[in-house]
């Protein structure tokens, strides 16, 4: 054994009881459960949910500016405020009289979607005093009243309450759209791991299968050299290309280690998982059928169904509604205000009045104020407009101006966004056809490999040839056989990004994200 074979002996024997022990504990696992782990289990996707889960609650938040606003309020007061008048009618000897009253109201907003305001309100008090120019005392005064206010130029088609609904709503659709973009991403990714991984142990028995066809040439040398038939150096050729091939296979099995990290990475929870101190097997097969791409349905697909588009889209939604009430600003205000409101009043002669008797219909207590409003006797009605000028009004125009480049820029960019896709969808065709092309070349050389393989080694025994050239078409056969994995895994790979690039992955793989970004 030479000195380079003989220090590589322990690493070797280290390598292939470690590949022994991950043999013992492989998993066997399917893309579709890769996938599944994945999506189960990456943190970007549950920071995605979360952001969807947070844009519902915005537009939830949003909407309750059109929730009802009901406000109630009671009180008491007391006072004695001295009048400069002959007529305070304060009783003798006194500067003022005295009053003492409680009174309690409910009212009722609604913001309308049209902008406008309508509030329902309701009173009731009742009033002491000493003064002698009141007629009834105690008193009951009770109302009821309806107003709507409408705006009629500014505010008319947007205001800030719908406003922040499309800004939520356009929120909430880019955070539908990035969780899909995500989930897409994900998938694609778990893919081009798989398939890598798929490779790279199919790599590692071409390279096993390498180091043992020089072992077995190695010993049919030796076999030679002993009979006599070739002289010793002849036994060098082989020796340096097992050694050669040997480093090779490390090569390959720390390839293969790498490609398995890449994909737990995706796929496993944190260090506690037990899958990492496993050995993943990929059960899926290279075989593949080749299809022709369509490549115009592949762009009309990607343009309808790309998470990028729809998230530039809502961008662009949003800059539009910030514009348009922005815009809104520059307009007067004039606003139309219809209110009819409703009286009643009722109580006991004034102990301090002089004279003079109640009015018919007044006398009672809360109850007879209450059916002195439903008679409808006392009652107000107002129909009014009521318009405001801003004058040069240069911070509305201003943010107008600032409000259209914005929107300029997010339909620009959603221009950009257009172009990116057509240019993805074309280059995953066109890696799509040549992948599948290079198939049909890779198993051509293969094939003819194999065949220059069998005639030279034919050749050999038959001693019409040497150790160089089977060795060289052992190298051949190697290669051509890696560049038949390559091309297969290349193609898987291929028509996954071509998947990812039209929006059609996530589908194609039976995976729905819903409402709740589950």
């Amino acid at each position: 054994m030479s000195l380079k074979a003989r220090a590589l002996a322990p690493t070797i024997a280290l390598v292939v009881a470690l590949a022994s022990a991950a043999e013992s504990a492989e998993r066997p696992i399917k893309l579709d459960q890769a996938i599944a782990l994945a999506l189960e289990r990456n943190e970007g996707l549950l920071i995605e949910r979360e952001s969807l889960a947070a844009a519902k609650a915005e537009v939830m938040a949003a909407r309750g500016a059109y929730d009802p606003l009901l406000e109630l309020q009671g009180g008491w007061q007391k006072s004695v405020r001295p009048a400069n008048s002959l007529f305070s009618g304060a009783p003798a000897g006194q500067a003022a009289p005295e009053a003492e009253g409680g009174d309690a109201g409910a009212s009722l907003r609604q913001l309308l979607p049209t902008g406008g305001e309508v509030s329902l309100r309701a009173s009731g008090a009742r009033q002491t005093t000493d003064g002698s120019l009141a007629l009834l005392s105690p008193a009951y005064d009770t109302q009821v009243g309806v107003e709507l206010r409408q705006p009629l130029l500014r505010d008319l088609t947007t205001d800030e309450a719908r406003l922040s609904v499309r800004v939520a709503n356009a929120g909430r659709e880019a955070a539908t759209a990035s969780l899909r973009r995500s989930v897409s991403e994900t998938v694609s990714a778990v893919e081009q791991a798989y398939w890598t991984l798929v490779a790279a142990r199919l790599g590692v028995e071409v390279r096993d299968e390498a180091v043992r066809l020089a072992q077995t040439q190695l010993e049919e040398t030796g076999a030679r050299v002993q009979s006599g038939s070739v002289p010793r150096t002849e036994l060098a050729q082989p020796r340096a290309e097992l050694d050669r091939r040997r480093g090779e296979l490390l090569a390959a099995r720390e390839a293969l280690a790498r490609a398995e990290n890449d994909l737990k990475l995706l796929i496993l929870d944190g260090a506690g998982d037990p899958l990492w101190q496993e050995s993943l097997a990929p059960v899926e097969s290279v075989a593949v059928e080749v299809v022709r791409v369509d490549v115009a349905a592949a762009l009309e697909r990607a343009l309808a169904a790309r998470p990028e588009l729809a998230i530039a889209e809502a961008v662009v939604g949003r800059r539009r509604a910030e514009a348009s009430f922005a815009r809104n600003g520059v307009w007067p205000s004039l606003d139309a205000v219809v209110s009819y409101d409703r009286f009643g009043l009722a109580g006991s002669r004034n102990a301090a009045l002089a004279s003079g008797s109640v009015p018919a219909g007044l006398e009672g207590d809360l109850g007879g104020s209450f059916h002195s409003l439903g008679t409808g006797d006392f009652n107000a009605a107002r129909l009014s407009l009521e318009l405001g000028l801003p004058i040069v009004n240069r911070t509305a125009r201003g943010t107008a101006a600032a409000a259209g480049h914005v929107q300029r820029q997010a339909e620009a960019d959603l221009s950009r966004v257009r172009k990116a896709i057509r240019a993805e969808v074309l280059d995953a065709a066109a890696a799509v056809e040549t992948a599948g092309q290079r198939i049909d070349a890779a198993r051509s050389g293969r094939a003819a490999a194999e065949i220059q393989l069998s005639s030279e080694r034919d050749r050999y025994a038959t001693g019409l040839s040497t150790n160089f050239l089977v060795l060289t078409r052992q190298n051949d056969l190697s290669r051509a056989r890696l560049d038949e994995i390559s091309a297969l895994t290349d193609y898987r790979r291929a028509r996954a990004e071509l998947a990812r690039a039209t929006g059609s992955l996530i589908e194609d793989r039976g995976i729905h994200v819903d409402e709740t970004g589950r």
